[in-house]
């Protein structure tokens, strides 16, 4: 037996013999389950960051919010996040850890599972607290010895849903949901050309490694805009600015009259009304990437440093992925590092600007059939 085999049985064992069973499962026939359920009126979600796991928490509001029609739900997040989920039908109170929940709740679902959320539950009183299973040794165990306990994928909006495993709720399989208004809508208008295509680049990541190099992405552009009459908008926060005027300025002049730089001028639900409106969008791993999946539009991924291991692969939403296979330092973290560690960032300079430029006219020109 291989030493990482011997690795992996070690680990499997002291995980059945040690670490507690959470699968317990309350039925809502059973004499406890229907009882149990009936007494939940209040319900607290935390999950503290970021954009796109914030997203992805909307699935498992709306199964709570369709078992508990009666039920009252908040939710706690960071001031940054909050908009996100400020026209949300379904929460009722948002609170920040500044401004924290306070009082009983019947059940707190904590998706964030820290040292912060659990410091907020500690001053709450609780009748029932449910917390998502990180499995963080499985992470340690992909980035630093390449061994994937993870078995099946399993997105993590599953993983997600699993916290509520012991109510027995019925299975959602519905994607993520977002709720512009009727002012941001607005706001987006203005971008959008009658009768022109648009694709939404959205080019940041918060880490170096989760990022496709700016002039490759101008590469790219020229490559679809010398072959396509399209409309490009670029999408991104106020720290992306770098990267968008990399890109704009390694642009030909007579490409660059065809792009607009929209990264710092849009707030985060300016943005999802923008995307919303576009026809496809391409894009790193990124929060906006699960922004443009909660309307199912068309994706174009970029991977670099991640793994669709981690279970963050847009959901619900038709998507192409775009990944150099087979590199034995890859993934290099969980969340992406500043450089790359072994200084070549094979997997994003070997990602193809032709490649993923013909896929995409490949889908710009089948949706026109």
């Amino acid at each position: 037996m291989s030493s990482s085999n011997r690795l992996i049985a070690l680990l499997r064992s002291f995980r059945v013999q040690f670490l507690p069973n959470q699968n317990r499962v309350i039925k809502p026939g059973g004499s406890s389950g229907r009882n149990r359920m009936s007494v939940i009126k209040k319900i607290l979600v935390i999950r503290l960051s970021s954009i796109g796991d914030i997203i992805l928490t909307t699935p498992l509001l709306r199964r709570l919010n369709e078992a508990f029609p009666d039920a009252v739900i908040d939710y706690c997040t960071k001031a940054a996040f909050s908009t996100l989920l400020s026209s949300n039908p379904r929460i009722s109170s948002h609170y920040t850890p500044e401004q924290p929940p306070f009082g009983a709740y019947d059940l707190i679902v904590d998706l964030q599972n820290n040292s912060r959320s659990r410091s907020l539950v500690r001053h709450l009183h609780a009748a029932k607290v449910v917390r998502y299973r990180k499995q963080n040794w499985k992470k340690w165990l992909l980035v630093q010895f390449k061994v994937n306990l993870y078995g099946k994928e399993r997105h993590v909006v599953e993983r997600y849903q699993d916290s509520l495993e012991r109510f027995a709720l019925p299975v959602d399989r519905k994607g993520c949901e977002l709720y512009p208004s009727a002012e941001e809508r607005g706001f987006a208008e203005s971008f959008f050309i009658t009768d022109q295509k648009t694709l939404a680049l959205c080019f940041g990541a918060k880490h170096y490694t989760k990022r496709y190099p700016p002039e490759r992405f101008a590469e790219l552009l020229g490559l679809l805009l010398k072959e396509e009459s399209l409309q490009v908008l670029l999408l991104g926060g106020e720290e992306d600015a770098p990267q968008a005027s990399g890109i704009m300025h390694s642009l030909p002049d007579h490409y660059r009259k065809k792009v607009v730089n929209l990264s710092g001028n849009c707030s985060l639900m300016q943005t999802a009304a923008i995307l919303e409106r576009c026809d496809a969008v391409l894009c790193n791993d990124t929060g906006l990437m699960h922004m443009a999946s909660a309307f199912g539009k068309k994706l174009f991924v970029l991977f670099g440093s991640s793994s669709s291991a981690f279970g963050f692969l847009p959901y619900h939403a038709p998507f192409d992925l775009f990944e150099v296979s087979g590199l034995r330092c890859r993934p290099c973290s969980h969340i992406g590092r500043e450089r790359c560690p072994r200084g070549h960032f094979r997997c994003m300079n070997e990602l193809s600007a032709r490649d993923i430029a013909s896929r995409i006219l490949d889908y710009f020109r089948q949706a026109e059939l």
